[in-house]
């Protein structure tokens, strides 16, 4: 190689890092900007009371949730709002991770992409609105009443945390499934046809994974089970129309 040839990939390859690292900075820049809006408004006590909600309605009238740790009312609020700033900042996030690579693409790369990139922010956004709006309140009601009643229900607001954290994430995953089926098709590697064939063990999987992410009541684990079952079912019939809409002739280059 003469040293003609090694100075450029060597400058090629110090321009991609400056490129990474200016996506990363404008990434994390859409998160903070984000971040200090929600703390202007709602801010940290309101959205924490908002997530809060599906609990408090489920407990006894006048129940609150309690805080064991020192700064806890302090910290879990603020873990709250960060989070939620990263989700509302999520599609900026993909579309930085989208313009970095979009130059080195073909043309029917960039038209698989774009759609997996927008599909996967708004299934993942989907997942945790009905984790929130549809299950919290069923679970949370489950439970209150199993409980026995020597038993004061007083969660502890950092546990709560843990908890729809690990909740939302499993459905924000689960919701991802028909990405996850049309890429496997796409790539080749599983066919439509091999898919039908193994859905009976599909469904079960999807009962035996809702049995292990979700808490052990039958209400969780059929909320999570079930639409796992139906997206799969989703992505069977839209792989083989985002197949043809992305398949390009050969040296269809942008």
């Amino acid at each position: 190689m003469s040293d003609d040839n090694f100075m450029g990939m060597q400058e090629s390859f110090i321009s991609h890092l400056v490129e990474l690292r200016d996506r990363l900075v404008r990434a994390c820049a859409g998160i903070a900007i984000v971040c200090i809006a929600l703390f202007a408004w709602p801010g940290p006590s309101k959205i924490y009371d908002f997530l809060a909600a599906p609990m408090i309605a489920a407990l006894p009238t006048g129940s609150k949730m309690i805080a064991t740790g020192v700064i806890s009312p302090f910290l879990v609020p603020m873990k709250v709002t960060l989070l939620v700033a990263l989700v509302i900042a999520l599609p900026w996030v993909l579309y930085q991770a989208w313009a970095f690579i979009a130059p080195g693409l073909y043309a029917h790369e960039k038209r698989l992409i774009a759609p997996l990139v927008i599909s996967s922010s708004v299934l993942f956004a989907a997942g945790v609105a009905f984790c929130y709006f549809f299950v919290f309140g069923r679970v949370f009601k489950f439970i209150s009443e199993f409980a026995p009643t020597s038993i004061t229900v007083a969660p502890d607001i950092e546990n709560y945390l843990d908890f729809i954290m690990s909740m939302c994430l499993a459905f924000g995953l689960t919701f991802e499934v028909p990405v996850v089926v049309v890429i496997l098709v796409r790539t080749g590697i599983v066919t439509i046809e091999k898919f039908k064939a193994i859905r009976s063990y599909v469904i079960v999987g999807a009962f035996v994974i809702a049995a292990i992410v979700t808490p052990p009541d039958v209400v969780s684990q059929l909320s999570l089970a079930i639409p796992m079952w139906m997206l799969f079912e989703l992505g069977l019939l839209v792989a083989p129309m985002f197949v043809k809409a992305t398949t390009a002739p050969e040296d269809d280059q942008s």
